[in-house]
């Protein structure tokens, strides 16, 4: 967070020399913006240079563990079951969503049917909640 509020007013002035480049040219402001993409390609390949190039990182043995090691394989299946199960919901959503709005808008008295197939379509998540907290109280 600190890392952020340090680079407020650098983006700030950006955004503003950005703006008053934009002004009365067409061709300078397209530069700027190549310029400012190099930099930031070349910053993030210093950054990705430097995380992989780091040491092999260990985390701490959590507390009362006598290895040190957890259910890790739980703990994954739970990430993947929200996730999952997420993105599921989010692409049903989309279409069962888009479908009724259509449905209503040429009927409205399909409201109540059409919502109930939306609110069918985010069970999925909710289903995907319930799997990984079963997951994580077994890990």
């Amino acid at each position: 967070m600190t890392v952020w509020m340090a680079a407020l007013p650098a983006l700030a002035a950006g955004v503003a020399g950005g703006w008053l480049l934009a002004r009365g040219r067409r061709r300078l402001p397209v530069r700027f913006a190549l310029m400012v993409n190099a930099g930031l390609l070349i910053a993030a390949a210093v950054v990705a240079a430097l995380a992989v190039s780091g040491g092999v990182a260990q985390a701490a043995a959590p507390a009362g563990s006598a290895e040190g090691g957890g259910n890790w394989a739980a703990l994954l299946g739970a990430a993947v079951a929200v996730a999952g199960s997420s993105i599921g919901a989010a692409i049903a959503v989309a279409y069962t969503g888009a479908a009724a709005l259509a449905a209503m808008s040429e009927r409205p008295e399909l409201f109540g049917r059409a919502m109930v197939v939306v609110g069918l379509a985010e069970g999925i998540a909710i289903y995907g909640l319930i799997v990984a907290i079963i997951l994580i109280g077994r890990a």
